[in-house]
C-alpha cells in the first residue's frame, strides 16, 4: 500500500511494539549491540502532504539495556550518559523528504546530554492497516541514523571504542484522531 492510501491524523507509539537499539564498534572485534526500552513519540500525519509529517520522541536513558546490569550502570554514569543529570533524550523532526514510494529522510534534532545536534534518519514505512489485535489502524516504521557519540558529550574511549554509534528504531504507530 502506498503512502497517499493511509490514514492521516495524529498518531501515539505503541510502546509494545516499538525498539531502540544501537550498535557500537567494541575495540574491532565485534559490533556491541544496546537498547533503551521505554521510548514515547507522536506522530502527526497527512498521506497528502508526507512532507510536512511531524514527529517527536522522547527516550528515557535509564532504560539503557545491555544485557549487563553492572556495565549498564556504568554506562549511566557520569562518565558516560549520565542520566541523572540528563534523564531524558530528545527528538523533534525538522523535516521530511520522501525518497521513494515508502521511503524518506527524516531530519530533525537530537538532544543526549543536553547537546543538541542535527540528525538523519533514513526511513522506511511498513504499512498502515487495521490491526485486528487493538482495534485501531496502525502504521509501522523502521529507521536507521548515525551519530558520533563524541558530539554529544559521550566520549569515553575513544577512539578505542567506536565514535560512530548506528541507531536502529522500528515502531509502530497507533492512530489517536484524524
Amino acid at each position: 500500500m502506498e503512502i497517499s492510501q493511509w490514514k492521516g491524523g495524529a498518531y501515539k507509539l505503541d510502546p509494545d511494539h516499538a525498539s531502540l537499539h544501537f550498535a557500537i564498534n567494541h575495540l574491532g572485534f565485534s559490533n556491541y549491540i544496546g537498547r533503551f526500552n521505554t521510548l514515547d513519540a507522536s506522530l502527526d500525519f497527512d498521506p497528502e502532504k508526507p512532507a510536512d509529517a511531524h514527529l517527536s520522541a522522547t527516550v528515557q536513558i535509564d532504560s539503557l539495556d545491555v544485557n549487563n546490569p553492572e556495565f549498564a550502570q556504568e554506562l549511566k554514569g557520569s562518565s558516560w550518559f549520565n542520566a541523572k543529570e540528563f534523564p531524558v533524550g530528545y527528538f523533534e523532526s525538522t523535516e521530511i523528504i520522501p525518497t521513494g514510494d515508502k521511503q524518506a529522510k527524516l531530519m530533525g534534532n537530537l538532544t543526549l546530554k543536553g547537546i543538541t545536534r542535527p540528525m538523519v534518519f533514513d526511513v522506511s514505512f511498513n504499512g498502515g492497516a487495521n490491526n485486528f489485535l487493538t482495534g485501531k489502524y496502525t502504521m509501522g516504521f523502521a529507521a536507521k541514523g548515525i551519530i558520533k557519540r563524541s558530539e554529544f558529550g559521550v566520549s569515553s574511549l575513544v577512539p578505542a571504542i567506536g565514535d560512530e554509534v548506528e541507531l536502529q528504531i522500528n515502531a509502530e504507530f497507533l492512530r489517536i484522531s484524524n
